[in-house]
């Protein structure tokens, strides 16, 4: 499992540099991809410890900062002061002593200061512990930086708050209690259990130890081992000091030489950090998503959702409507077209593209954007259609997620969302843009509507033939002879047999026109379903999209930022 703390404790483990940094540019990256998608309270030990570890590795690695922290009368700046070998913290009766933070630099300052001022103790509370009669006694220690913290117990809050906040910058901590106060809940509820994950950068020492009758001293120490144990820190280095004498802090002196020459203590620490902060951050992630995609049965009941709001049901029917409007203006018997042509064309009372709509056909066929010039007139989507695609937008989210731990489902369900406000207007856009193929005549229309022009000559003809023939008589002229076919005189053929063709072509292509009618429709439904789902694409699963992916980001980044040391 991704973010699991080591298991098994080991003091002397090297931490390396470089794996270090690529574990912290690990989390850097996780960070970069949950953007927007996690809570950002969640996310702050993680952006801390970017921060931190950033600007602790681009202070100086020759120094490590050891702070003594513990309880009000625990005697840690006795402590200081002894293994300073100089009175530097002040120590009195009065509780609280330690008020303020107190630094002691073994080895030249300059090399120091940055790092004291990233901690953060005044100028006029750090000391150097350099001294040309010392000789070599003290240079084991060299590139120490020991801190006098204040009680963590302390009455003023102020000085809780700076233990806490020194305690997550230094490097090493030595935990100093005191018979009288060693099993004291605060310090082991408050402090000590939550260091577990820093046990190779934690000492705990047992001073005062010279008040304890000498066969006391193992059995207190036993008892405190247990409590440790207890605090998951099994295995961490315990001691026993005095303040009095040099041979009673020899063992802590020796720890912190060891620390020193080692340079470890600083990359320990940041790996602890990185340890702890990457196990928070496994419990926002799970599994790889059984797909990173919306299934098509899934994706066709959310099309269908928008393409009913969208009106396209709508549209398809004015579409086959206005294929027969125009088809029977187009092919119906000439001296009955004029009064069709005074209904309005159902596409136009939408306000959609009509037969005449030559601009939009030059946009769409140069590539240029197509935008109506009005809104259309479409219905508004009913409260149904509106639940449909509320249903269908949680049914995204459910499927996409469904794999997800919470927060990153709660992130899929926000992405399938988050453009809904514009989701009315794509869709009027996508409708009303639509190329619904009824813009073009038909070659057949022409054809038919040929031969009723021919039928419809032939009988004007035939009555003009009779008419002349009338007035001819009327004005006493010779009778004109009409030809004769079989027994019917030509004219009245040709009136007769125009008229009837006529009518007889316009019931013929009756059913074509109602079988191509239906074919408009369904190809204008087809078209309008795509562009449906591309706004689809675009305003739902796109956002899904890019959730899953930031998903498959932070894994693949949690992963890397959790590999072992």
């Amino acid at each position: 499992m991704m973010g699991r703390v080591r298991d098994v404790f080991r003091a002397d483990e090297r931490v390396d540099a470089d794996r270090l940094t690529e574990r912290l540019t690990a989390v850097s990256r996780f960070l970069t991809a949950v953007e927007g998608h996690l809570p950002d309270e969640r996310l702050v030990p993680a952006h801390t410890l970017v921060e931190r570890a950033g600007t602790r590795l681009a202070l100086s690695r020759d120094h490590t900062v050891v702070a003594l922290a513990g309880a009000t009368g625990s005697g840690k700046s006795s402590l200081f002061n002894a293994l300073a070998r100089f009175e530097m913290s002040p120590v009195g009766v009065r509780r609280p002593t330690t008020g303020v933070t107190h630094a002691c630099v073994w080895g030249p300052l300059d090399g120091a200061t940055k790092l004291l001022d990233w901690v953060g103790v005044l100028p006029r509370h750090r000391f150097v512990r350099e001294s040309a009669l010392d000789g070599a006694d003290e240079a084991d220690l060299h590139g120490l930086v020991l801190l006098d913290l204040p009680d963590f117990d302390s009455v003023e809050r102020s000085h809780r708050l700076e233990v806490d906040r020194l305690l997550g910058l230094v490097d090493l901590v030595v935990w100093v209690v005191d018979p009288q106060k060693y099993a004291d809940r605060v310090v082991h509820a408050s402090y000590l259990r939550e260091f577990h994950r820093h046990r190779d950068v934690t000492v705990v020492v047992l001073n005062q130890a010279d008040r304890l009758p000498p066969a006391e001293v193992p059995r207190l120490m036993a008892d405190l081992r247990r409590l440790l144990n207890a605090d998951q820190l099994a295995g961490v280095r315990l001691l026993a000091t005095s303040a009095l004498s040099d041979h009673a802090t020899a063992p802590l002196r020796s720890v912190l030489g060891q620390a020193v020459a080692e340079r470890q203590a600083a990359l320990r620490r940041l790996a602890g950090d990185a340890d702890a902060v990457t196990e928070r951050l496994a419990e926002m992630m799970g599994s790889a998503p059984a797909s990173d995609d919306v299934d098509r049965p899934t994706m066709r009941r959310l099309i269908d959702a928008l393409a009913a709001a969208a009106g396209v049901p709508a549209v398809a029917e004015a579409t086959e409507q206005a294929y027969r409007h125009r088809a029977v203006a187009a092919t119906g018997w000439p001296v009955a077209r004029g009064w069709r042509r005074l209904r309005p064309d159902p596409l136009r009372r939408l306000h959609l593209a009509g037969p005449a709509d030559d601009r939009s056909r030059q946009l769409a066929e140069t590539g240029e954007a197509v935008v109506p010039a009005a809104a259309t007139s479409l219905p508004e989507p009913t409260v149904a259609q509106r639940s449909a695609v509320g249903l269908a937008l949680r049914a995204v989210a459910d499927q996409a997620g469904t794999s997800l731990p919470a927060p990153w489902a709660a992130a899929v369900t926000t992405a399938a969302r988050s453009r809904l406000t514009d989701l009315s207007d794509a869709l009027d856009r996508a409708v009303a843009t639509t190329d619904l193929g009824v813009a073009r005549r038909p070659i057949w229309w022409r054809l038919v509507n040929g031969v009723q022009w021919l039928v419809t000559v032939a009988a004007v003809a035939g009555l003009a033939w009779l008419v002349l023939g009338y007035l001819v008589r009327a004005v006493g002229l010779p009778r004109l002879e009409y030809p004769m076919v079989g027994e019917v005189p030509l004219p009245t053929l040709l009136l007769l047999g125009g008229l009837l063709l006529g009518v007889l072509v316009a019931l013929l292509v009756k059913p074509v026109i109602r079988w191509a009618a239906r074919r408009a429709r369904w190809r204008a439904e087809g078209r309008m379903h795509d562009a449906v789902a591309e706004v689809a694409r675009a305003q739902v699963v796109a956002p899904v999209r890019a959730v899953l992916r930031s998903y498959a980001e932070a894994r693949a980044a949690l992963r890397a930022a959790s590999s072992s040391r």
